[in-house]
């Protein structure tokens, strides 16, 4: 049996909550202590001259490629809000190459724009690859309505039923209505409601009250789950990181293959 470890988090543009530091790089220390083999982030920046008065602080390359630069050679990234200074989105990080990516916009009006980045990633020693997407939906209960219907036709018209999945971000589905029609229509699952009985509280996360954040899956065998909020993850975004591990359990390519077990 075989582990591998994702992590999703909203990373809130680098800054700690209230906005008042700019903290990527304590976010980086505390990702990379994590190990994980995939990351999700949301509200990452793509490209940013709005803090030039804090520019010192600022890495010269697109955040998504520093959070990445020592421990995931591989990442995408997708643009779901474009303004004069600059963009920020969704990012997939990982150890593994991705053989295709693509962004599919969300966004019900142009005030809140969201994406979903769908990565295809080549496990070592896999016969199938691995679909990831990590997805940030609206605020309104109407506006994820919809894009719940656009996530759910992107899986069933270009994701094989054989083929594993995960899809991990910040749904702001704090009052769970979109849980039945995920398992029902898509026969995903949620990693802590599976493994606990119930969603982490990931918001604020200073005092978890509302379960924002998900971690779903389909074709991986899930064993294990955190919520990062105590410590320092506590001092960083607004919202509380999730970890999870999964196997593929049974799978003889995947048991043989030392890429995998490291």
């Amino acid at each position: 049996m075989t582990d591998f470890k994702v992590i999703t988090y909203n990373i809130h543009k680098g800054f700690n909550t209230g906005n008042q530091r700019f903290v990527l790089a304590q976010m980086r220390e505390l990702l990379e202590s994590e190990h994980a083999d995939i990351v999700f982030l949301q509200e990452i920046h793509g490209e940013t001259r709005r803090y030039k008065k804090k520019r010192g602080s600022f890495p010269d390359v697109p955040h998504f490629e520093y959070l990445a630069d020592r421990l995931w050679p591989h990442y995408a990234y997708g643009k779901n809000a474009i303004y004069k200074k600059g963009h920020h989105g969704n990012a997939i990080l990982s150890k593994f190459p991705f053989t295709f990516w693509e962004n599919i916009d969300i966004s019900d009006h142009v005030y809140a724009s969201r994406s979903i980045l769908h990565g295809i990633i080549e496990l070592p020693g896999r016969a199938v690859p691995l679909h990831t997407l990590c997805v940030h939906m609206g605020l309104l209960e109407s506006e994820r309505r919809r894009q719940l219907d656009t996530l759910m036709e992107r899986i069933q018209s270009h994701i094989p039923r054989d083929e594993p999945l995960l899809i991990a971000g910040d749904f702001n589905d704090w009052k769970s209505r979109i849980e039945n029609r995920m398992e029902a229509d898509l026969g995903v699952k949620e990693l802590f409601v599976e493994l606990t009985g119930r969603h982490a509280k990931t918001f604020p996360v200073w005092m978890p009250i509302l379960p924002m954040d998900r971690i779903y899956y389909r074709g991986v065998t899930p064993a294990a789950c955190t919520c990062l909020a105590s410590g320092q993850w506590r001092t960083l975004s607004d919202h509380a990181a999730l970890s999870g591990s999964f196997s593929f359990a049974g799978s003889p390519d995947a048991d043989q293959n030392p890429a995998l077990q490291a």
